[in-house]
């Protein structure tokens, strides 16, 4: 039987010849010409030498457990945020820069959440799974004077809070996308642009880090930023490049006033 085979898969293929010719001549693939050949990176400089000392510490992956707040079964719902930042605040009263740095008429409103509501500047916490644990994180804006926003996050663990994240800035919104948390904000002198910073969990620091940092076109087709309005700082000697917790240039390290905000938590 295997004989029969040849004679009809010829057959098969020269009744399909027409129809190749009729398709090449009706529109069919036409080259575009060679394609580029591939250019791999280029190291500049090979013979420099490494460097010996590291860049200064800004911060970036310090964390820190909030003293005396408790977490029931890892669930950081059922945890007050104004009651976490007020903890942070009696741990740190003068503190102006750094992760814990905050202008001092706003730890004063902190305070005061209790008394006076309207004027906390502590925001409505959000919740997402941040970490890849199965578990919700909390995230808690502060609002701040000149427009800045503290943003921070805070892990539940071995039956308390751990902020895993700290920084400040100018802030033009606050996205979530997928697991990370995506800060945008006006720039420092470039119209039409804001920076964008993508905050993500890297498991070896057991921290937040700004993993991905780009100055980009204002969204909408180049309005110019809002000015920023510098104060002089009230701050230590060893104040950071940056406002508190910010690991790229930005605003003023803070000099500490509180004004009202509300969003929905969802």
């Amino acid at each position: 039987m295997r004989p029969r085979a040849v004679p009809l898969a010829a057959s098969l293929a020269l009744a399909a010849l027409p129809v190749l010719a009729g398709c090449a001549g009706q529109g069919g693939l036409v080259s575009d010409g060679p394609t580029e050949a591939a250019v791999g990176p280029v190291r500049l400089w090979p013979g420099l030498p490494p460097a010996s000392d590291p860049p200064a510490d800004y911060g970036e992956t310090d964390t820190e457990r909030v003293p005396g707040i408790t977490v029931r079964g890892a669930d950081v719902r059922a945890v007050d945020p104004v009651a976490v930042v007020r903890a942070e605040v009696a741990a740190h009263p003068d503190t102006y820069s750094g992760a814990d740095g905050l202008y001092e008429e706003t730890s004063r409103a902190v305070l005061a959440c209790d008394t006076a509501p309207a004027e906390c500047p502590v925001l409505s916490p959000y919740y997402r799974d941040l970490t890849g644990n199965g578990r919700d994180e909390l995230i808690v804006g502060i609002r701040m004077p000149e427009q800045q926003v503290a943003v921070r996050v805070y892990l539940a663990e071995d039956g308390g809070l751990t902020r895993v994240m700290s920084t400040v800035d100018q802030v033009v919104s606050v996205e979530l996308a997928g697991r990370d948390l995506i800060v945008r904000a006006a720039s420092a002198g470039i119209p039409g642009y804001e920076y964008r910073t993508a905050w993500s969990w890297d498991e070896r620091q057991h921290s937040m880090l700004p993993a991905r940092d780009e100055i980009v076109p204002v969204r909408g087709g180049g309005a110019s930023d809002p000015p920023r309005t510098p104060r002089t700082p009230r701050a230590t000697p060893d104040s950071p490049r940056t406002a508190p917790g910010s690991p790229r240039a930005a605003s003023p390290v803070p000099s500490r006033a509180a004004s009202p905000g509300s969003e929905s938590a969802s």
